[in-house]
């Protein structure tokens, strides 16, 4: 297996914390109260310290003069790995929490089998990892229970939150050809392995919140084939400022 298919699996990965992590810090100063504020930035902080372990592995595997910093901000959008799903924008309570837990779970149960993976590194990685995103999850299915189950504005909140970004969720599972020589060699996770796993977990949930599973059978793709929405170049154009503006430059 090559250090290029390598690169471009880890790529998945990564984009998916870099791009979540940088939605939540958009939310900082802005959260509902301060404990929940506080939770949603180290949320962020913990997703971008994930990131960051990723891309100086990418860098290392890299036969070029390339930093971490080039991976996180010098590439164009199409270069970006990450589902749609990260990218959808802070439109409310609701939308921020429902987003994180259909991601937290995937996450959750990703790093779960990366901890097997024959890359010493991933490994490492995940297994840092799996106690800072086993903590997201609680945090964010606690949270869709309370607004679920909570009073008849909330509730009707989480379920227009559900019913919109459930489209995103089968993108979780796809794999490119690139992936498949990665997960074939033992260093990858093929997600089809724990999709089935995936569905009953945040079904249970969403029957607990008292939300209902939306019975569409379309699902929204394309991002991890570096095909956006229209959010992407957003947030890239927030996130990439100061290295394109200021190019190496140092603190």
């Amino acid at each position: 297996m090559s250090n290029k298919n390598l690169k471009h699996y880890i790529y998945g990965i990564a984009d998916n914390a870099l791009i979540l992590g940088q939605r939540l810090s958009e939310l900082c100063g802005h959260g509902p109260t301060l404990e929940t504020d506080i939770a949603l930035t180290n949320i962020a902080l913990d997703l971008l310290g994930q990131t960051r372990s990723y891309y100086q592995y990418i860098a290392n595997l890299s036969t070029e003069n390339t930093s971490e910093d080039d991976v996180a901000f010098l590439r164009k959008e199409r270069e970006y790995r990450n589902v749609l799903l990260v990218e959808q924008p802070n439109t409310d309570f609701a939308y921020i929490i429902t987003r994180q837990y259909f991601f937290d779970v995937f996450h959750f149960m990703l790093l779960n089998k990366l901890q097997k993976s024959k890359d010493v590194n991933l490994v490492a990685i995940a297994n840092k990892s799996i106690k800072e995103v086993g903590y997201h999850k609680q945090f964010s299915g606690d949270w869709l229970k309370r607004l679920g189950d909570g009073t008849e504005e909330s509730h009707e909140k989480a379920k227009q939150a559900v019913n919109d970004l459930w489209v995103f969720t089968d993108e979780l599972f796809h794999s490119s050809n690139n992936d498949h020589q990665v997960i074939e060699s033992g260093y990858g996770v093929d997600p089809n392995s724990f999709k089935e796993e995936y569905y009953k977990t945040v079904s249970s949930l969403l029957e607990e919140a008292t939300l209902q599973v939306p019975e569409t059978k379309y699902f929204q793709k394309g991002g991890k084939e570096g095909i956006h929405s229209e959010h992407m170049g957003y947030i890239l154009a927030e996130m990439q400022y100061m290295q394109r503006t200021y190019p190496d430059m140092k603190w």
